[in-house]
């Protein structure tokens, strides 16, 4: 016998939005580990509001959902509402409670300027690691640097000369994308900036156009592949090398008395870095270039040289996770201090979900 659809709607009965999500939910795992770092960032958090006046939106809540929005790969923080909206799962995970309205898409824009920052960043990012290396998870003597070139929210055509401040090579046919000609002119980034994104660099990706970037670096652990350590930069020939000392300064200052090494790809093969890194009491294990290397037989003749050759290949599976899932192939956000901030919160994000997959393993101690 057919039966008949119900036409009125149907009630839903829950206690609270933990009834809705099931107890090993991999976002379970995750959301402790961020209450956890939220819990320690909070006398950084409230220095940064006022103590009288209206309560605003809690940093909490927002935090959670750029994380979110990060693990999730949800294009726009108007998307982002929308599914706070009638998907609990997300809504659960930033803590918002049915009874509460769903905060506009600008409160995000309103409170850029105060969480979206580096030092905010930073401190998240930290606060993760430290729950890492409390469950022994992160090596203290083996390590792995690379950068990436990451394409700038501005086109080629919000290039200008630096001294003119006219649009004298706009073409008739305006509109919100007019016509740029720039045949037979030279560019580059000692003679234009982009208008758009004055902090974004040309930068030649190998096969392709040159396009305006900005160059992220990471220096992660060679156990596991998690981020101890990164930075964003103007593209630039030398910014791979000059970031990367600074990045192995850090890791040298936080392990004084410990031998390290770092592996790094031919690009890192330069006589400067190499002392550098000598100079910080760190074994330089970079891939030899076939001539001219900086890299002789006092480092390629002991194994632990070719150890590290294989896995330094785990530095580059956080930018592809970063690129495809956190949103960062093409970014959406301008200026070398907000982009550094989403570039930091995005390598929070990738060790968060390494270490809700490192956790759930059995111990094999």
């Amino acid at each position: 016998m057919r039966g008949d659809e119900q036409l009125q709607s149907g009630l839903i009965m829950m206690t609270s939005l933990e009834d809705v999500v099931p107890d090993d939910h991999p976002l379970r795992a995750i959301r402790r580990l961020v209450d956890g770092a939220l819990a320690e960032m909070r006398p950084t958090l409230a220095a940064l509001y006022a103590s009288r006046g209206r309560p605003s939106i809690a940093p909490e809540y927002l935090l959670r959902a750029q994380l979110i929005q990060i693990l999730y790969a949800i294009p726009s923080e108007r998307r982002l509402c929308e599914q706070l909206r009638y998907n609990l799962l997300l809504r659960w995970f930033v803590g918002l409670p049915l009874d509460e309205p769903v905060f506009h898409p600008t409160s995000f824009t309103k409170n850029r300027d105060r969480l979206l920052t580096s030092e905010v960043a930073t401190a998240f990012f930290e606060a993760i690691r430290s729950k890492a290396e409390a469950h022994r998870l992160l090596s203290a003597e083996h390590f792995s640097l690379d950068g990436t070139l990451l394409e700038a929210a501005a086109s080629l055509k919000s290039l200008r000369p630096i001294e003119e401040s006219t649009d004298d090579e706009q073409t008739p046919g305006g509109g919100r994308n007019p016509s740029v000609d720039f045949h037979g002119k030279r560019r580059g980034n000692q003679t234009h900036r982009s208008r758009t994104d004055p902090d974004a660099r040309l930068a030649k990706i190998k096969g392709k156009e040159a396009k305006l970037c900005y160059r992220g670096h990471l220096l992660s652990e060679n156990r596991h592949g998690l981020i101890i350590e990164c930075e964003l930069t103007p593209a630039s020939g030398t910014a791979e090398r000059e970031a990367g000392l600074r990045l192995l300064g850090k890791e040298r200052g936080r392990r004084r008395r410990r031998r390290l090494t770092v592996g790094a790809d031919k690009g890192y093969d330069c006589r400067d870095f190499v002392a550098g890194v000598r100079a910080l009491r760190i074994t330089p294990h970079v891939a030899a270039k076939d001539r001219y290397s900086a890299i002789d037989g006092r480092t390629t003749r002991h194994a632990g040289y070719a150890v590290s050759q294989r896995r330094r290949k785990l530095v580059e599976e956080p930018f592809g996770w970063m690129k495809v899932i956190g949103g960062l192939r093409k970014l959406r956000h301008r200026g070398t201090a907000r982009v550094a901030a989403i570039f930091t919160f995005s390598a929070a994000a990738y060790n968060l979900v390494r270490l809700r997959s490192l956790l759930a393993e059995p111990s094999t101690g």
